[in-house]
This record gives C-alpha cells, structure tokens and sequence, in this order.
C-alpha cells in the first residue's frame, strides 16, 4: 500500500492553493454564518466542528469549514486574531469560499485515489487468483495506463475515441466476415473497431439471437436489424471496453436483453452473473459458459453445442485464444492461463474457433519464428496472407487445426520449448515447466513486431 499512499500524497500536493498570507500553521479554523452581518475572528477550542461542518484534517490539527445563512466567517486559534482581524471584510469571505473548494477538491482527490488504488489491488484481493505484475512484470507506466483503461472512465473515453476513429476508417468494418450456417444456426462476425470481431448467433427457427462481445452498438444493432431478429443476449467474455462498450447502448434498445458473464469482472450491465459449465438457453442456442482467468481475472468463453444443429461445436474465446496465439497475461500467472489454455484445448478437435481479434497473420509469423520447420503452420500462413490482401475474415479456425500450429498450446511440445532455450529442471513438476515455457513464448510474442 506505499504506492498508494505516495500517489494520494502527490495528489493531495496539488491542492495547496494560494491564499491570503494567513498563519494556517497549528491553529484550528472554522467557518460559521456571521448573525451580525459583518466578520468576525476568534479564539477556537480543540473541540468538534459544529453541525453542518466538514473537517479538514492534515499534518498539524486541520481545519474545519461550514455553511450556513448570512456571511461565513473564519474563526482562529490563539495568535491568529490580529492579523485576521487586519484583513477586510470582502477578503474574510474570499478565504472562506476559497477553503470550502480545496476541502471539495481534497475531497474529490482522495476519492479518486482510493478508486486507483484499489484498481492497483484488486486481483491481489481476490484470493483465489494469485496476482501478478501487469503483462508479466512490464514497465511501470504500461500497468498505470492498463488499470486506468480497465477500471476508470478514462478507459471508456478512449474507447468511444476508437469507435469513432474505427468508423471514420472503417466505413464497412476492418474485414469482409464470412457467415457460417448450419440447420437451424447462423453465425455472423461482426467486424468492429481496428481488429475486434463480435457475433450474432441466430436460431433460425425462432429468430432469437444472442450477441458476443458487442463493441461497437450501431454495428451490431445494424445487423440485427437487416437480419430481422430478436436481441435476447448479451453473451460478455470480460470487462475491457472494446468487448463490453455496447453492452448498455443495446440494452436501452432492447430492454428484455440479457447480460451475462463472469461476476469477478466488472461487465457494464451485467444482469446474469456466471459461473464455470454454467449453461445458457436462447431459443435452441445452448451455450456452456467456461471460467479461463489469466487475460482478466473474470475472462469467461461461450461453448455453443452443435449437436442440435447437425454440426461442430462453436468456441467464442473472446482474448483467450486467437488464431495460433493468445491474449495477454494481465490479471493472472501463466499457471492460471496455462490451465485456461488447456481447457479450450480439452474441446473437441472439429470445435470451431471464433476470436476477438483478427490477429492471424501476425500471431501467424511469430509462430514460424518458434517452428521454421511445421508445414501445417507455412500452409497455414499462406492462406491467411492471401485472405488479408482481400481484407477477408481468417476465422473460424478449430481447436485442431491451433494444435498443429498454436505455440501457446504447444508448450509440451519440444520444438516449442527448444526454440525459447526452455529444459525441464529435475523433480520439476509437469506443468510448472510448461507454465514457464508458456511465460517466455508470451514474453516474446509481446516484443514481437511483423514487418
């Protein structure tokens, strides 16, 4: 907690405000309605500040002000009473407001200084989740920046600054989606933002829909609209606002919608907390929630079953895993991701993949970079090139296809672990070696650049 103290006391500096040349020092000073009509200065006691006052309380015994009708008046301790008394009556009035808004301003500061501070150590208080330095230990502005984009306004403000950029760039979306059908399903991505997908999944035979990972409103709305369907879910992976912002702008257009996702996040909206195999039924939409922390400490993915439907499963992993790669280790270890990867991994091979990000090229050459030997992975790459210089989607992927190529669920695999100079120390357990090849694999891939 000395961080946070330190920040609160840089805050709280900033208010030293200039005011008339007035010994505030060790006195006691109140402010009250002056019957009389004029200003008055007197002795106070060390005593409790009247009704109606707030005290202000600092290094020596503080100061009190209050409000009430008529003129506010300052009273001082012993010795101040001359020179308070020297001062003018409009000058009384001025000190006296001009207190009244730094003790506002102190206010507001110390405030905002608990709301970051506990942003700081929020994970740390979750038990259950060991806590970790943001992005694997990053620099110290990088974790300042994350917790002010994932736990205050600021975050939001940025958001709509991107959403309104993306549109600007992006008149048609970032990638031409490529919907996928089954009997009675539809699957829509919804290119939003830079690189972000969202989805409209549709029961054809009601017309009920649920939405992923709504960023931006207008461009979700506008597809439910020429779909002709009905909005019952809002189906939410985690907190961070470029998969959550459009949460309340559809649901003040659809107010019988429903929000679901991880309680441990702080979801906008949310109305249907989830826990891990939680099931969700739209329409004959049978979604299993599964709980895979370590990107956020609340990141949830949504399993729809395709047995009704005469077709594969449908993985919506949100930043969990993206086509041969995975999201960053924010609020978790890599033993916690680890365990997350594997259980997306643990799904059926022919399970379809559907990411939150259109990041395959990329992830895709970092991967070759690891494995200059895997032509499933040169094969691969190659499509994708081909599908970006059409600006086309590259999803879906399936959970077997990422076995072949994805260096995030390769961690067992020696050509992996060789690659980033990894080898298994004696008496080490299984998967705390492959939680420390997952760690050096994240660490590059956050360094890497693509030409």
């Amino acid at each position: 907690m000395k961080k946070c103290f330190v920040l609160k006391s840089r805050c709280l500096g900033l208010l030293h405000l200039p005011v008339p040349y007035v010994p505030l020092g060790y006195h006691r000073w109140h402010l009250r309605p002056d019957s009389s009509g004029g200003t008055a200065s007197q002795p106070a006691q060390e005593a409790a500040p009247a009704p109606g006052q707030t005290a202000l309380r600092g290094g020596g015994p503080g100061c009190a002000l209050g409000a009430g009708g008529g003129r506010a008046v300052l009273k001082a301790g012993a010795g101040a009473g001359p020179m308070l008394a020297a001062l003018p009556p409009q000058s009384m009035a001025w000190l006296g407001w001009l207190l009244r808004i730094r003790a506002l301003l102190a206010t507001f500061a110390a405030s905002s200084c608990r709301a970051l501070s506990g942003a700081f150590y929020r994970c740390a208080a979750r038990q259950r989740f060991p806590r970790m330095p943001m992005a694997l230990a990053g620099p110290l502005l990088f974790r300042i920046g994350y917790n002010l984009y994932a736990h205050t306004r600021l975050g939001y403000l940025f958001y709509k600054r991107q959403v309104k950029k993306a549109r600007e760039r992006y008149p048609q979306g970032h990638s031409v989606p490529q919907p996928v059908v089954f009997s009675g399903v539809k699957i829509l991505p919804i290119p939003v933002l830079s690189n972000n997908y969202s989805y409209l999944v549709i029961d054809t035979g009601s017309n009920c829909a649920a939405a992923v990972d709504p960023s931006d409103p207008l461009a979700v709305q506008s597809v439910i609209e020429k779909e002709g369907v009905t909005l019952e879910a809002i189906l939410c992976t985690h907190k961070h606002w470029d998969h959550s912002g459009g949460n309340a702008a559809l649901r003040r257009r659809h107010s019988s919608c429903r929000v679901y996702g991880s309680s441990y996040d702080d979801i906008p909206e949310l109305t249907d907390p989830l826990s891990d195999k939680e099931t969700i039924v739209i329409g004959r939409l049978n979604f299993k929630a599964l709980f895979t922390p370590g990107h956020t400490v609340g990141h949830m993915v949504y399993v729809l079953d395709g047995k009704p439907f005469e077709g594969p499963a449908s993985l919506f992993s949100g930043d969990l895993l993206f086509l041969s790669g995975c999201g960053r280790i924010f609020e978790g270890t890599p033993e916690t991701m680890l365990a997350s990867l594997d259980t997306a991994a643990d799904l059926a091979e022919d399970t379809l993949l559907w990411p939150g990000h259109e990041y395959a090229a990329e992830c895709l050459m970092f991967a070759r970079l690891l494995e200059l030997e895997n032509p499933v992975l040169e094969q691969k790459l190659q499509w994708v090139n081909q599908q970006r210089v059409e600006k086309r989607s590259t999803c879906p992927s399936t959970i077997g296809e990422e076995k072949q190529y994805n260096p995030f669920l390769r961690t067992h695999c020696p050509e992996v672990q060789e690659a980033v100079g990894m080898k298994r120390q004696r008496d080490e357990d299984w998967d705390s070696f492959r939680a420390r090849v997952l760690k050096e694999v994240r660490l590059r891939k956050d360094v890497f650049k693509a030409n």
